[in-house]
């Protein structure tokens, strides 16, 4: 199964990148869990036309990948999707705090949204957020704690109740509580989950990016999966940074670059989309549009007043997160 199998051949990558000698010609991108197919095809393209340049890959969940940085993963870049893993490597002395200013669309080359992956046929016939507090249905999404992926899942579901429930803070709580009663098991990250979902057969819907919605569907065949788009959704910015400390130290600064610019440039806009990712580039969305399902994006400067007050009220030690999650 390619999807699965590309986790552990990432690992076997970072580690022979980690024995390495680094140079100018070499850097280390630390990426989002189930971003292995897209760089695979991303790198490809990108060494095609630069020749002699060597691309290595780390996946793992966002915040994990953070901490790797901090405590001395050599990444010249991160492409992740959460803001707030990039502001901890800021507030580490890593990145500049304007690294949004770097590139365009405050440093997200494409975008995606929390999806739903259902069995053939739809048996739950599950539509949308309200189809989760079923009694009858089971979730399935990685942990909120470690993944970034699934922090996505989690404030889409809670703006789609604070909608509902008129920001009836009790009900909204009591809305997020009943979904996360109904996941059986919480893996650490977004591919893990899609494992326990298709290989494990486990659970009723799949909670995960579009992008890998759209992949597993491509892959496993569209008669054994579909994916379903509620009528209310986050926007998930996917922003990428250079580590400046590390690119700096290891004089690949101009290489680190070129190569997220690159995300940018028609081809690599092209290769996103054809991975399930939503782009910016109006002749290549164009050309796609028709993966891509009309849905209503709220976002979370919208919906919760941004990224810090986010952090403070739904994800710092204590916060809603932790009273939600609880001992699971």
């Amino acid at each position: 199964m390619k999807r699965l199998l590309l986790a552990a051949t990432a690992a076997a990558g970072l580690l022979l990148s980690s024995a390495s000698a680094w140079s100018a010609d070499k850097l280390l991108n630390a990426s989002y869990d189930v971003a292995r197919e897209l760089f695979v095809a991303i790198n490809k393209a990108y060494v095609a036309e630069h020749p002699g340049v060597t691309i290595d890959q780390s996946h793992a969940g966002t915040s994990k990948q953070a901490r790797a940085i901090v405590e001395g993963l050599a990444a010249d870049v991160v492409t992740f999707n959460q803001v707030t893993d990039i502001d901890f490597l800021v507030k580490n002395g890593l990145v500049t705090d304007d690294w949004q200013k770097d590139f365009p669309n405050n440093a997200s080359p494409f975008y995606s949204l929390p999806s739903f992956l259902v069995r053939s046929g739809n048996p739950k016939n599950i539509k949308d957020w309200d189809d989760l507090v079923r009694d009858d249905v089971q979730v399935i999404f990685p942990n909120p704690k470690t993944s970034g992926n699934a922090r996505y899942t989690y404030l889409a579901a809670t703006a789609y109740a604070k909608e509902k429930f008129n920001n009836d803070d009790a009900k909204v709580k009591e809305f997020i509580t009943k979904i996360f009663d109904h996941v059986p098991v919480f893996d650490t990250g977004g591919r893990a989950a899609t494992t326990t979902f298709v290989e494990r057969e486990l659970g009723d819907v799949l909670i995960t990016f579009e992008s890998e919605t759209y992949g597993v569907r491509k892959e496993f065949g569209e008669g054994n999966f579909e994916q379903v788009t509620p009528s209310v959704s986050l926007l998930a910015e996917f922003p990428v940074a250079i580590v400046d400390k590390v690119a700096d130290a290891n004089g690949s600064r101009d290489l680190a670059k070129s190569y997220l610019e690159f995300l940018y440039s028609p081809a690599g806009q092209k290769i996103e989309a054809e991975n399930g990712l939503r782009v910016h580039d109006e002749k290549v969305l164009a050309e796609f549009k028709a993966n891509f399902p009309d849905v209503r994006l709220v976002t979370v400067e919208d919906v919760f007043g941004g990224w810090d007050k986010v952090q403070a009220e739904h994800f710092a030690s204590g916060a809603l997160l932790d009273q939600i999650y609880g001992n699971r």
